[in-house]
């Protein structure tokens, strides 16, 4: 049985000289991101965290598993999501869990050596795997809850990239023009669909100028969602002018089947631009 409330007690006693020395050992010269900090809140906020996981991991030795995996899992998610530590390589991270968990391994030593009339080797064996197995835990457990937070950060940054990169731009009260610009993919090519539909409606567009000239690469999906999007901006009384077709596009529409009738298509954008409303109507 690994639970015993009197190491418990010892290392939570110990919990800030973890933290002092911990932190006075690092070697500032060599440490990068929260490490390497000089702010004064940075630092304290630095040394509060470091403060609050030894009063979690001490526990390790007094609770369930369950509830210490808990526990721990709610302090690492807190670091995980710490736009200090989310600045610093995850290398340095682990590489000062790894620095704590030694610390942890040492007061055991001097634990044990003050309970030497207890018979304590075998108990000390057992406590050391539970640290290093708990160490373990919070390093992988931080690597994956990390990796979330950033995948998190990354899909919602490039949302925001697809939504500016298909802007309707309004050029007057009733007429605008979306610029399609790079490789469009189905996932972009859905928002596309969705952002135009919505910004239509919301800026009273009646006729929207769809340039795609600088649409490098499309494939036959993708075509297939562009000319959803003709379809569902005459279902809402948008009237689209189609500009700057490229043959490959073309030719991909055409073996789609899909219906060019009541459909204006220009060569160039400019050459959209230049077509009055009673033209097209």
């Amino acid at each position: 049985m690994h639970r015993n409330k009197d190491l418990y007690t010892y290392l939570l006693s110990k919990a800030r000289q973890l933290t002092d020395e911990w932190y006075d050992s690092l070697d500032k010269n060599a440490a990068t991101g929260v490490y390497s900090s000089t702010d004064p809140k940075v630092v304290e906020t630095l040394k509060n965290q470091n403060f609050e996981f030894h009063g979690i991991l001490c526990n390790v030795f007094a609770e369930d598993k369950e509830t210490f995996n808990q526990k721990i899992d709610e302090w690492v998610l807190s670091i995980a999501t710490d736009k200090e530590h989310l600045n610093t390589p995850n290398h340095s991270i682990l590489k000062e869990f790894m620095r704590v968990r030694n610390q942890y391994l040492e007061f055991l030593k001097e634990y044990a050596k003050t309970h030497l009339e207890e018979n304590i080797f075998e108990q000390f064996n057992i406590w050391n795997n539970v640290i290093i197995e708990a160490f373990d835990r919070v390093m992988l457990r931080y690597v994956e809850l990390q990796t979330e937070v950033v995948d998190q950060q990354i899909q919602s940054q490039q949302e925001v990239i697809n939504e500016l990169s298909s802007p309707i731009i309004s050029l007057n009260s009733n007429t605008a023009l979306l610029p399609l610009v790079g490789n469009i993919d189905p996932t972009r090519a859905e928002l596309i669909l969705e952002n135009a539909l919505e910004q239509c409606v919301n800026k009273e567009v009646s006729l929207l100028f769809i340039d795609l000239s600088g649409v490098v690469l499309i494939d036959t999906m993708v075509a297939h969602q562009i000319f959803q999007l003709i379809d569902a901006l005459q279902l809402i009384g948008v009237k689209p002018i189609l500009s700057g077709l490229r043959p490959e596009i073309a030719q991909t529409a055409v073996q789609l089947g899909l219906n060019f009738e009541n459909l204006t298509i220009t060569s160039t954008l400019s050459q959209a631009l230049t077509i009055k409303n009673n033209e097209v109507e």
